[in-house]
């Protein structure tokens, strides 16, 4: 009698190997929202580690070095993906997230505005409790970031975000009217009241009067 034949065994598939199954993303921002929006394996994470960095960036140029940094840019990616059905060119993805950015950042300083009256219950040192820039960088560039961030959280949020995104981020109007949701001419008014209350604060403030001497912008003001 003769023995069965034996049956070629099944392919394993790519997760048993160990090999790496493609998400399907194309390199370009428009691949990765579709990606996103059919909800393929994998398309989350890339859109964190292609934009992890740009957001954290943008939070720190609009808030300073601050300890809960890591929330805030979680928050982003979070809201980010509650809204991508509001993302109307999927080219555009990256001035979109630039916005969405900016909002959840909006709201953080807003609720620490309503919060303020908290400080009272607070030792001098907890406001000083921030997650730091690197260690080497001049003391005197670190005294007067301190200083422009100090200023900064005592602006209006709109203001204090509207004047980071052009001057510390280096956005152009149109770029920071567009993170910021508002047409030109309320940026244009909104960058003046800025720049008018924060150089009247630096100028008080030994570290940052020098550098106010040094360049031509505000000389006048």
């Amino acid at each position: 009698m003769m023995a069965p034949r034996a049956e070629p065994a099944p392919e394993s598939s790519p997760r048993a190997s160990g090999i790496v199954v493609p998400i399907g993303v194309a390199g370009d921002d428009a691949g990765l929202v579709a990606a996103l929006r059919e909800d393929r394996p994998g398309a989350k994470a890339a859109f964190f580690q292609s934009y992890a960095l740009y957001v954290e960036r943008l939070v720190t140029h609009l808030i300073g070095f601050d300890r809960e940094l890591a929330d805030i840019v979680q928050d982003v990616f979070l809201n980010a993906l509650g809204a991508l059905h509001t993302l109307e060119d999927a080219r555009a993805l990256k001035p979109w997230v630039a916005r969405v950015t900016t909002n959840t950042t909006l709201k953080v300083l807003r609720s620490r505005t309503r919060r303020a009256w908290m400080r009272l219950f607070r030792d001098s040192d907890d406001e000083l409790r921030r997650e730091e820039p690197a260690p080497d960088l001049d003391q005197d560039v670190l005294r007067a970031l301190r200083g422009v961030y100090d200023v900064l959280r005592r602006l209006p949020a709109d203001e204090s975000v509207a004047f980071a995104l052009r001057y510390v981020e280096g956005m152009e109007l149109t770029e920071v009217a567009a993170a910021c949701g508002v047409s030109l001419a309320t940026i244009k008014r909104r960058m003046v009241r800025a720049e008018t209350r924060f150089v009247a604060a630096a100028r008080k403030r030994p570290e940052l009067a020098e550098w106010l001497k040094g360049g031509t912008r505000w000389r006048n003001r």
